[in-house]
């Protein structure tokens, strides 16, 4: 079996994430809910996670480290928190359905959302952000990097036009925290929301968000908090303000060793070489006969993402012959983002997808390629 489906989750993870969870669960308490030994233990768990993301990010300080469940959680506090009835956002049609269905219903309570297009190579049309611009825009929300194409946003530009305008930034970094460096301060990122079990190497069931000091986020849920008991308001101070009710500690320990062995290695290092084995794959089926491939790759740098067709051939078809002639395991559909589809005219046929880890070998890749141009051939023969 070749794991290809890193863009969805992380399978193959350091040894160290794995260790980090049994040790949680047998020593971990309830982190704030106590003075004794477990809960303490706990405790030092989660803010070592939290530390580690902060460094990894290069956040102010590890309190602008909240966590969630998943990134999907994360961007619906963000969204939820920040947008209000008559406020206006512009948003792309590369992002994910965590960011346009809090959009949607954001919406159906008054908020006001437009789109900025891309063109044939799925690539955003930057001028359009100038024209899309209201009176009442209060809110940028981004991807970082398309789950679809692998294209990166450029969020300079993005940063630059939101501050230039005082808009606040969100950003969703799904497919790019712990995938490459990232340094919230250097963006300009108000709100940057991440996952734990994609590049991050962490369990599934975790994920967050950075908050910039002073941008106070109206909190998704509240209750139990382990302080002030006695106040009718959940606590309003950073993270304790998005974190109601006990966390995730075994997943939170796991992430935070996953982020930390990221730091150890080199964030740097593993990008450039997820970046070549994408390059590698591409290359070696850019060409074979009747297959399509989605996004730009004439850029230098990209998500490890390749989205491709054969032919007219249902995507999901071809990821099953894949899997039970190959052991090839990739996805095929809609991804969950259904309006880079529609601008690329894949809305029925979907795509496969191909998403590398540094976790991946040359040999797999190869190997993955080889059998990309194996069906390619075949289906062209039954044309």
């Amino acid at each position: 079996m070749i794991y290809l489906d890193n863009a969805a989750t992380t399978l193959q993870k350091p040894p160290c994430v794995g260790q980090a969870v049994l040790d949680a669960l047998a020593h971990g308490g309830n982190p704030g809910r106590g003075a004794h030994e477990p809960t303490l233990h706990a405790a030092r768990l989660v803010y070592r996670a939290r530390e580690a993301l902060a460094t990894l990010l290069h956040a102010e300080s590890p309190d602008g480290i909240a966590f969630a469940a998943n990134v999907t959680q994360a961007l619906n506090t963000a969204l939820s928190g920040l947008v209000r009835p008559g406020d206006h956002v512009i948003t792309t049609v590369c992002e994910h359905n965590s960011v346009l269905r809090p959009l949607y219903r954001l919406r159906e309570q008054g908020a006001q959302v437009s789109f900025v297009e891309v063109d044939d190579a799925g690539r955003l049309r930057y001028d359009q952000f100038e024209r899309l611009l209201r009176p009442n825009t209060r809110f940028v929300a981004v991807t970082h990097a398309s789950n679809v194409t692998g294209n990166l946003t450029d969020l300079a530009f993005v940063s630059a036009f939101a501050k230039k305008h005082g808009l606040t930034l969100i950003v969703d970094a799904a497919q790019t925290a712990g995938a490459r460096p990232i340094d919230v301060q250097a963006l300009g990122a108000d709100v940057l929301c991440f996952t734990g079990h994609k590049a991050l190497l962490g369990p599934q069931g975790t994920g967050g968000l950075y908050v910039r000091p002073g941008l106070a986020v109206r909190p998704l849920v509240v209750g139990g908090s382990g302080i002030h008991s006695f106040d009718e308001a959940h606590p309003s101070q950073m993270p304790t303000a998005l974190e109601a009710g006990t966390l995730n500690v075994p997943g939170l320990a796991g992430l935070g060793a996953g982020v930390e062995w990221l730091l150890s290695q080199g964030v740097e290092a593993l990008h450039e070489k997820e970046l070549a084995l994408t390059y590698l794959f591409y290359e070696r089926i850019v060409h074979a006969p009747g297959v399509k491939v989605y996004g730009s790759f004439a850029e230098a740098d990209r998500a490890p993402i390749v989205s491709l067709n054969f032919g007219g051939e249902d995507a999901a078809r071809a990821a099953d012959i894949l899997w039970e002639d190959y052991k090839l395991c990739v996805r095929a559909g809609a991804h969950c983002a259904p309006l880079i589809h529609k601008a690329l005219g894949t809305a029925e046929q979907g795509m496969v997808r191909f998403s590398f880890s540094h976790q991946n070998t040359e040999a797999e890749v190869l190997e993955a390629a080889e059998a990309v141009c194996q069906l390619a051939e075949e289906l062209a023969e039954e044309l």
